[in-house]
This record gives structure tokens, sequence and C-alpha cells, in this order.
């Protein structure tokens, strides 16, 4: 099921809450197709309908999508509490788009939308929701709430993000990393979103804050937020080009051709060893490409989510 489909009709990234709405259904109505049927029907606060049973609870715009009979599930206690946090420096703006639409994303509006489905899935559960926004200053914090003000507050300051344009703004993922986790007290999934650049990269001190987030027996899952043709691949046309840091201004002339099998091969062993010591450090890394649909995104916080409960 390619969630992409449900929301190419929207047209825009006018309406965040509107797009992760139709996100999630639309993952939710892949899954229910799929043979983890009954996994997502537990996330989804449904379970298969037994005959005897009131009718009273039967979700009937579910059975209208998927042919079967589901009954809502009623939970009054906050069974998880979670933390995003999203890297807002200069690099996770590219590319940069003058609109947005969902086959049309750079890192930073693919954070938010991904953070927004992830919150309405959060709040169909009754789950709390916090939020960390970082770059070179800590731009924004909210402590973990289930209500339906804070989640639109929320759903606000990641529009926020997704338009804002900041210029050579780099990233000190260190020191606000350890920031962020002297706040988070209570056991909590933690998510980060970030494309791990910065102009000095240094994986023990960027380890040590990510086991700092870990303390209290927090769950962490690192979304690696990359676009994989260019950031990865190195797919640009072989013709003199001007390569522009965006966080530090720096700027390099070269053809593509000259450098890009070897930079692949380098940055892929980049991230084969941060992948295993994340691995190590007992944290969930998942490599997320800004060209593919979000199931990954969706399915990963799922499993982590069914670990904590």
């Amino acid at each position: 099921m390619n969630v992409r489909d449900e929301v190419n009709k929207v047209g825009g990234f006018k309406n965040l809450p509107f797009l992760a709405k139709q996100v999630v259904e639309g993952f939710i109505s892949g899954m229910h197709k799929s043979p983890f049927h009954g996994f997502s029907a537990e996330f989804a606060e449904h379970k298969l309908y037994n005959q005897g049973e009131s009718t009273r609870h039967i979700d009937w715009k579910l059975y209208a999508k998927t042919d079967k009979l589901y009954t809502k599930r009623y939970d009054d206690e906050t069974n998880l509490r979670c933390h995003i946090i999203i890297d807002n420096s200069s690099s996770m703006h590219y590319p940069e788009l003058k609109e947005f639409t969902i086959d049309h994303l750079n890192k930073i509006s693919f954070s938010a939308l991904a953070s927004a489905s992830l919150m309405h899935m959060l709040k169909k559960q009754r789950d709390a929701v916090g939020l960390s926004i970082y770059s070179n200053t800590y731009d924004f914090y909210a402590q973990e709430k289930g209500s339906e003000r804070h989640h639109d507050m929320l759903l606000g300051q990641l529009s926020k993000i997704v338009l804002s344009k900041p210029k050579q703004v780099s990233t000190n993922t260190y020191k606000y990393l350890h920031l962020i986790a002297e706040k988070i007290h209570r056991r909590s999934l933690i998510v980060l979103f970030t494309d791990l650049f910065q102009p000095e990269i240094d994986q023990d001190k960027l380890f040590e804050a990510i086991r700092h987030l870990k303390h209290n027996k927090h769950e962490v899952v690192l979304f690696h937020v990359i676009d994989k043709n260019k950031e990865i691949n190195f797919d640009f046309n072989n013709t003199p080009k001007r390569y522009t840091d965006v966080e530090t201004g720096e700027q390099i002339d070269l053809y593509a051709d000259t450098i890009k099998d070897n930079y692949k091969t380098e940055i892929e062993r980049v991230i084969s060893e941060f992948k295993i010591k994340c691995g190590q450090n007992r944290v969930k890394y998942v490599l997320a490409d800004i060209n593919a649909d979000f199931n990954l995104i969706l399915s990963t916080y799922l499993i982590e989510r069914q670990k904590m409960i």
C-alpha cells in the first residue's frame, strides 16, 4: 500500500493536520488488508467484531474501506509518553523548495509531516506527546501532554518550521540532546529526526548524548533523514557545479563524476558504522529517505510502541 496514493489529491502542504490524518488512515487501511491486520487493528484501537457482540461500537467507516467489521476499543488511560525531537538546521531544509506537496518534500517538511502523522497516531491512542526543536539554539520545547489544545499547538510549530528558511544555521546536536534529555523525566519513547550533518562530527560525543537520552529507561528511535538520490548516490549530472555547504557557506567547484564513486563508498561506510554503533547502544536506527513513503516511519513507531506497553 503506497500511502502517497491516498494523499496526492490534497495538492499541497497547506493543511498539515489533514495531510497527517490521511497518511495515517491510508497506512491503517493498508495494514488491515495485509497479513498483519491483527497487529494494525490493535494499534488503531480496533478489534475484530465477534458475532453476538453489541453493534454499538462498530466502525462503519472502516467497514466501508475494508469490508470487515471492527469495533472500537476505548481506554481512558495514557499508555505511552512520546517526545519528538527535530533538527531544524539549514541542512534539513535541503533541497530548497518554493512549495510542498506530498511527492515533493525536503528533509524538514518530510520530518514535520512524519511527526504530525505520529502525533495523530498518539492522539488516537490517548498518548501524551512532547516536542523539541533545535539547531544552533534550543528553538522550541513542550513537555508531553495529551490535550487537544496541546496537540494543535504542536502542529502549529511543525508548520512554522517548514516555512522557515534558516540561512547558514549550523547544528549543535550534542549540546541540545543533553539539554533535552535532562527535561524528560518519566519513561518515554524518544523519536529523533536529523540528517546528522554538522560542521564537526564526533561520533563519541554524539553517542554520549544519545546514551543520555536513554537514561531513565527511555527508548530511542533515530530517523536518519536523507535525500538518498543526492546525499548518498550523489546523483548529479556531470557538468561543472559549485557545491555550497548550507550551514558554513564553504564552497567547492567540481564535476560530479570525479568523486561520485568514492563519495558513495565513503558515506555508505560511515552510515554502516553508525548503524552498528546504534545497535551496540540499543538505539533503533532507521534510514528515512525523503523520496520514499511514510510506511517505514509509522510501522517502526508501531513496533517500538508495542515494546513499551
